[in-house]
């Protein structure tokens, strides 16, 4: 693979023959990647991906017209015609007032700080098979586990770099490791399955895969013989599994399009009360070896540890810079950059903090209750904020976790759900998005 100064070089170079062939402005994104996979089933390897990649995005300005082309063709004949016709398209586009590069005032300048992202991830097929063997063959020997759906072990590595017509010029690279397995319990109709996996940028950063394994052996076994449950409100615990995803729903909805587009539920939100109050949410792109960190922007902007939400007040909307000049704000450091076109806003590493409250204390008060490890279906609408989900997770009853539960749906509405929600102590930094342990009171649940 190429190194940084290398991708850059090849983002600035069609930036430069875009400025010559009439573009008023330009930016271009060069990535290259390259990852090996390996899978396994029943102790018997089942699979092997390799695949390498290169890509260039390149998006154009003549006045307020633009166009965006995307070529995996790096010779130079392709990236000359590839230019040309870029900068025949934006002439031909409709004017945009609100399009544009970012602020040239705004932009990163000096180096970007180290964040550490990058290990090399130069791993053998032979290693990676024998974590998923391990994790596989981990989960297998949990009592109770019937059968495998396999399991699997990755890593790849990708180099990004960036360059504008307005000065900015910045390249990284960031490595990425996981182990996963999927394992059934039971037999016939009442078969169940469940899972566990890790990523992490460093591979010395992996649970191991008997730990990976073992869990998702325990967490399917647990989900035997579930019951069914009567209808009605109840309070519903949202476990750390799928927590995180409501985190999504918010930023989904103070997106600069959603915001731009008036097609959010929290469009008259900003500066007022969403969450309960002690709820604070970050957005932390410096984090070392996070998942989610980076250096910089999609523009190029520079990007800090930014609170999104304090004390249950929203503070901000997730801005790129054409939102943003919409909006008559200032762009927030979230622009991202994937697949061509304009870019779309997207938080880096996100996180809620931790409440002061145990999980164990904010389920013991429950006298009847659900506990939601798993959620089916994207049944939220973003416009009105109304939520209804398929959900299994475990029975609550007199403050103890008690039967598995399935078949059920939950439901309610995301301003009532963020107002009502309690967050627990546990918080745990694993993934892209955390969040603790949450507790909603009032839920309705549709059961048998």
């Amino acid at each position: 693979m190429l190194n940084n100064e290398q991708a850059l070089e090849r983002a600035a170079d069609a930036v430069a023959r875009a400025r010559r062939a009439g573009a008023d402005a330009a930016d271009a994104v060069f990535s290259a990647d390259r990852s090996l996979s390996v899978s396994v089933r029943l102790g018997a390897l089942e699979d092997v991906e390799r695949s390498e990649a290169q890509e260039l995005d390149l998006r154009v300005f003549v006045g307020r017209r633009s166009a965006s082309v995307s070529t995996s063709d790096l010779s130079s004949d392709a990236i000359a015609t590839l230019v040309d016709r870029a900068v025949a398209m934006a002439r031909e586009a409709p004017e945009d007032r609100w399009a544009g590069l970012a602020p040239e005032d705004r932009l990163l300048h000096g180096r970007p700080p180290h964040l550490d992202l990058d290990d090399g991830a130069e791993v053998e097929p032979a290693a990676l098979k024998a974590r998923a063997l391990a994790a596989e063959e981990a989960a297998r020997a949990v009592p109770g586990v019937t059968n495998s759906e396999g399991a699997g072990a990755g890593a790849s590595r990708v180099q990004l770099a960036l360059a504008t017509s307005h000065g900015f010029a910045g390249a990284y690279a960031q490595s990425s490791h996981g182990i996963s397995a999927s394992v059934l319990a039971g037999s016939g109709g009442a078969m169940e399955r469940d899972h566990a996996h890790h990523s992490a940028r460093h591979a010395a950063l992996l649970d191991s895969p008997q730990a990976i394994g073992r869990l998702a052996g325990e967490r399917v076994v647990a989900r035997l013989n579930p019951r069914k449950i009567p209808s009605g409100a109840m309070p519903v615990v949202f476990d750390r599994r799928v927590s995180s995803g409501l985190l999504g729903h918010l930023m989904g909805a103070i997106s600069g399009a959603s915001i731009t587009r008036r097609t959010s539920f929290l469009l008259d939100a900003l500066g007022a009360q969403v969450f309960a109050p002690g709820v604070t949410i970050w957005d932390d792109p410096h984090r070392p070896r996070g998942i989610r960190s980076r250096p910089f922007d999609g523009e190029g902007l520079p990007v800090q540890p930014l609170q999104i939400v304090r004390d249950g007040m929203l503070e901000t909307w997730l801005l790129e810079s054409a939102a943003a000049r919409q909006l008559g704000l200032e762009p927030t450091g979230h622009a991202t950059r994937g697949g061509g076109g304009a870019p779309g806003v997207s938080p880096s590493n996100l996180y809620m903090e931790a409440g002061t409250i145990p999980p164990e204390t904010l389920i013991g008060d429950i006298d009847y209750g659900l506990l939601v490890v798993e959620l089916i279906g994207q049944g939220v609408n973003g416009v009105t904020g109304d939520y209804s989900r398929g959900a299994a997770g475990f029975l609550i009853e007199k403050g103890e976790i008690t039967v598995p539960v399935s078949e059920i749906t939950i439901a309610s509405n995301l301003k009532d759900m963020f107002r009502a929600l309690t967050p627990a102590n546990d918080l745990e930094f694993r993934y892209g998005i955390n969040a603790p342990t949450l507790r909603i009171d009032g839920m309705t649940i549709a059961g048998a």
